[in-house]
C-alpha cells in the first residue's frame, strides 16, 4: 500500500473546522438581518472536496480514492423566482386599486354628503326659498334671500367642479413626477443598472453578490407598484428589466433607458396597470375626473334649464334666472342672471304663481340627477376600496409565502447554529488526535521505555 502524507488527517480535518466555522459565520449574518426589509436568508452550501487519487507508485495505476473533507461550494440566498413575479403582479394591481380608492374617496370627501354644507341641502334651501317668494311674492327681503341662496347653490357647484379639477390636476402632476427624466422611476431604473454592473463584476470573480441582489429585487418590488415589470436573468448576473408596454427594455445590464412612452393614454386597453395607470385613468381625455365633470354639468344644467324654463314665462319680458356657458363647461360657468328687483315671482302682480311652479320643481330633474351622481361617485369609491381590500389580502398571502421560504427563522437558525457547532468541535477533536499521534510519532518514535 502506497505511503500517505502523515499530515494529510491534519488537512482534512482543517478543512471541516473552516467549513463549519464559515456556515457559522453565514447563520450569524442571517440572524443579524433578521428583522432587514427585503433581506433573503443565506446558507452554506457543503460539497466533498475532490478526492486523493492512491495509486501504485511502480505501475502508476489508481488503487483508490481516498477523501478529503469538505468544501463550501457557495454561499447561496434561498429566493423563489416564480414566487417573486405572482408578488410584483399582485403588487402591481395593488397600487392601481389604492390609487383609484384613495382619488375617489378623495372626491366623494369634497361632495360633503349628507351635511348641511353639500349641495343637495342647498338645492332643498334653494326650493324652499322659492316658496316662501311664493307666499309673499312682494316682499324684497324674501327676494333677496332668493337670491342669496341661489348664489350659494352657484358657489357649491363651482367648488364641486373646481375639487374635480383639482383631482385630475394632483394625478397628472403626481404622474410626471414619477415619469420624468430624475423621477422615481428613473432614479429606481438608475439604481438598478448600477447594481446590475456591480453584481455582474462580482459574479465575473467568482464572488456570491447574495446583499446587492436582494437590493435589487427590493427595487424591483418597488417599481412594480408603480406598473407591470418583467424580469430576465442574462445569464451574467444581470438583469433585463422591462416596465409596462415601453417599447424597449428599461435596463439591460448597465443601460438604462428612460423616458419612453407608455401606451395608457387609452383605449385600446392597456398593458402598463399599476400606480401610473390608475393616475392616467384619472386625468386622461375621457377618464373619471371628464366622466364626473360631465354627470355635474348635468346637474347645473339640469337645474338652470328647468329654472328658466318657468322663470321666462312671468313678467313682460323673459328674463333666465340663471345663465349658464358653453356645453361641457355648465358647472363651472353658472351664474345667477338677477337679483332681488329683477326676480319674476308672478304672471300677474303679488300672485307669486311662477316663484310656486318653480318651488315644485323640488325633487325632479335637477335633484335626481345630482342624486344619481352621488350615488355614482360613493358606489364607485366603495367598490374601489374593495377592490384595494381584495388586492391587498392577496399580496399579503403571496408576501406570506415568500417570507415563509426566503424569510429568516430564528428557530431554524439556533439549529443550524448547535449543528454548526457541534460539527466544528467534532472536527476540533479530530484535529487534535491527529496532533497527538503526530506527537508520538515526532518526539518518541526511538525513546526505548519511554
Amino acid at each position: 500500500m502506497p505511503a500517505i502524507s502523515t499530515f494529510f488527517g491534519l488537512e482534512t480535518t482543517l478543512r471541516g473546522l473552516m467549513a463549519q466555522q464559515g456556515a457559522l459565520d453565514v447563520t450569524s449574518h442571517n440572524i443579524a438581518n433578521a428583522n432587514t426589509i427585503g433581506y433573503s436568508r443565506q446558507q452554506a452550501v457543503f460539497t466533498s472536496s475532490d478526492p486523493l487519487q492512491v495509486t501504485d507508485g511502480a505501475r502508476l495505476s489508481t488503487l483508490a480514492s481516498m477523501g478529503t473533507g469538505v468544501d463550501i461550494q457557495s454561499y447561496s440566498r434561498v429566493r423563489d423566482q416564480f414566487l417573486d413575479a405572482q408578488y410584483r403582479g399582485q403588487n402591481m394591481v395593488l397600487g392601481q386599486q389604492s390609487t383609484t380608492s384613495d382619488s375617489l374617496n378623495q372626491i366623494e370627501a369634497a361632495l360633503q354628503e349628507p351635511s348641511s354644507s353639500g349641495l343637495s341641502a342647498q338645492l332643498a334651501k334653494f326650493w324652499s326659498a322659492w316658496s316662501n317668494v311664493a307666499q309673499d311674492a312682494t316682499s324684497n327681503a324674501g327676494r333677496q334671500s332668493l337670491v342669496d341662496q341661489a348664489n350659494t347653490v352657484v358657489e357649491t357647484l363651482h367648488s364641486l367642479d373646481s375639487q374635480l379639477t383639482d383631482a385630475a390636476n394632483q394625478a397628472s402632476a403626481e404622474y410626471t413626477s414619477l415619469t420624468q427624466p430624475g423621477g422615481d422611476i428613473d432614479q429606481s431604473l438608475q439604481q438598478i443598472a448600477s447594481l446590475n454592473k456591480a453584481i455582474q463584476t462580482a459574479v465575473s470573480s467568482g464572488d456570491h453578490p447574495n446583499d446587492l441582489m436582494d437590493k435589487r429585487d427590493q427595487l424591483l418590488d418597488k417599481l412594480s407598484e408603480l406598473g407591470q415589470v418583467s424580469v430576465t436573468d442574462l445569464g451574467d448576473g444581470s438583469i433585463q428589466v422591462n416596465f409596462g408596454d415601453a417599447a424597449t427594455p428599461v435596463v439591460s445590464g448597465a443601460t438604462v433607458t428612460w423616458p419612453q412612452t407608455l401606451n395608457n393614454a387609452g383605449p385600446p386597453p392597456t398593458t402598463s396597470g399599476g400606480k401610473l395607470q390608475a393616475l392616467n385613468d384619472i386625468f386622461k381625455t375621457g377618464g373619471t375626473v371628464d366622466s364626473l365633470r360631465t354627470d355635474l354639468n348635468g346637474v347645473a344644467s339640469a337645474l338652470a334649464t328647468s329654472v328658466n324654463a318657468i322663470h321666462n314665462t312671468g313678467g313682460p319680458t323673459g328674463v333666465d334666472f340663471f345663465s349658464v356657458g358653453a356645453a361641457g363647461t355648465e358647472a363651472a360657468s353658472i351664474s345667477v342672471n338677477v337679483n332681488y328687483a329683477t326676480v319674476v315671482a308672478s304672471s300677474a302682480t303679488g300672485t307669486g304663481d311662477i316663484a310656486a311652479q318653480i318651488a315644485n320643481l323640488r325633487g325632479g330633474t335637477a335633484d335626481a340627477n345630482y342624486s344619481t351622481f352621488v350615488t355614482r361617485i360613493g358606489s364607485m369609491a366603495q367598490d374601489a376600496t374593495r377592490k384595494e381590500s381584495t388586492a391587498q389580502a392577496l399580496v399579503n398571502s403571496v408576501d406570506s409565502s415568500r417570507q415563509s421560504n426566503s424569510g429568516v427563522s430564528m428557530d431554524e437558525e439556533m439549529t443550524n447554529m448547535v449543528k454548526f457547532q457541534r460539527a466544528y468541535q467534532a472536527s476540533a477533536r479530530a484535529m487534535s488526535t491527529m496532533d497527538e499521534l503526530l506527537d508520538i510519532l515526532i518526539n518518541r518514535t526511538g525513546k526505548v521505555g519511554l
